[in-house]
């Protein structure tokens, strides 16, 4: 009989690393994979399952303007125990560290279903930053039986906090697995023609702890670059939280080399990712799809759960004080040893065969039985 394996995802970014990982293992004809999402983010995540072609068995939809961390809590657990209960699958597979992935975990450890953690085992220890994501992760090692963790200093982590060694399989990072199918070298767009007689950086920007002076500090310095430097042009492909656009609008809104635009499905953003000079973020997964690209990540956190980019030399952490990412964004454009460094260190998160590295793991040790 078929071993029955559910995906639970909810954003964007957790989709953009699960969705390979459901198509490997839709390839194999031991399991019988069931796809639940809870659309934690909305029009984000459909243009994701819509790329890689990905009919989800179960939505939740649950979504809704300005949500708060409690509505999410309250919705994702009201209604994945049904789904749970009716599917009773042999393991539940979730990833990272969204509020989605704690609360899928809950549940299932509340129903005694086992589960398997993606992405498994990456710290900052210090559960207000990233906020809510480390405590999301830390909590779900507690309960995930198994952990597929893509370095060795994650498998390290959760070896240090008394995982059982025999639970830990280093995989690599699947983001690098998606980058595979969706960078196209011929690719075009009319926002990279604008930007092509220029050095474009490319911006994201919305974690929650940055919402506020911080984010107001980060838009500043990017005006001050663009003042500047006549030939350097931004795109920021915006979130979709209205306070982070209305953040955006008062702080760059009368900026000429800047192009805010909405979100990108994740062909197009991988391929942005591709064409541009360097990029300025607060997101984790950017972190390790842009060294894939040899593109330079300026990370405007105080903390990171991806410490392997700093030793390798891809990223470098610089908080959100506004002269201090200025400066290192113009050493970045002037300094060409220091952005030849940046760009050819190798690539810590893998080789683009995670998904089939997990697979094949579950297939063949059976994990879960």
């Amino acid at each position: 009989m078929k071993k029955k394996i559910m995906l639970v995802f909810g954003t964007r970014p957790e989709a953009i690393k699960m969705c390979p990982l459901v198509n490997e293992l839709k390839k194999r004809n031991v399991f019988n994979i069931v796809v639940c999402v809870t659309g934690q983010h909305r029009q984000m995540l459909d243009q994701v399952l819509k790329t890689f072609q990905i009919v989800p068995d179960y939505d939740l939809s649950i979504m809704k303007d300005k949500q708060t961390l409690f509505d999410i809590t309250i919705n994702i657990l009201s209604m994945i125990r049904k789904i749970l209960e009716d599917e009773r699958p042999d393991l539940v597979l979730v990833h990272g560290d969204t509020s989605t992935t704690f609360l899928t975990a809950l549940s299932c450890y509340y129903l005694q279903i086992p589960v398997g953690h993606i992405e498994a085992g990456l710290r900052t220890y210090d559960i207000y930053s990233p906020y809510p994501e480390e405590f999301n992760r830390q909590a779900v090692s507690i309960i995930s039986r198994f952990n597929f963790a893509p370095t060795e200093i994650s498998r390290e982590n959760l070896i240090k906090e008394g995982k059982n060694p025999d639970s830990i399989f280093v995989t690599g990072n699947t983001a690098i697995d998606a980058l595979k199918t969706t960078v196209n070298q011929n690719y075009t767009h009319q926002e990279l023609t604008w930007a092509s007689d220029s050095k474009l950086i490319l911006i994201t920007a919305h974690r929650r702890e940055n919402i506020g002076e911080p984010l107001r500090h980060v838009f500043k310095a990017i005006h001050r670059i663009l003042n500047e430097f006549p030939n350097v042009k931004a795109i920021y492909p915006i979130h979709m939280n209205p306070v982070v656009r209305q953040i955006a609008q008062e702080e760059l809104g009368d900026c000429d080399n800047i192009h805010i635009i909405e979100p990108l499905d994740v062909i197009d953003f991988h391929n942005f990712l591709n064409n541009c000079c360097f990029v300025l973020t607060d997101s984790g997964g950017i972190q390790e799809e842009a060294p894939s690209l040899g593109k330079p990540v300026l990370v405007v956190r105080n903390t990171t759960e991806r410490p392997e980019g700093i030793s390798a030399g891809t990223l470098k952490l610089v908080g959100t004080q506004e002269n201090t990412i200025f400066d290192n964004m113009k050493a970045l454009l002037e300094n060409e040893d220091l952005y030849k460094k940046m760009s050819k260190a190798s690539n810590p998160y893998g080789d683009g065969k995670a998904c089939l590295r997990i697979a094949d793991i579950l297939e063949k040790q059976q994990a879960f039985q």
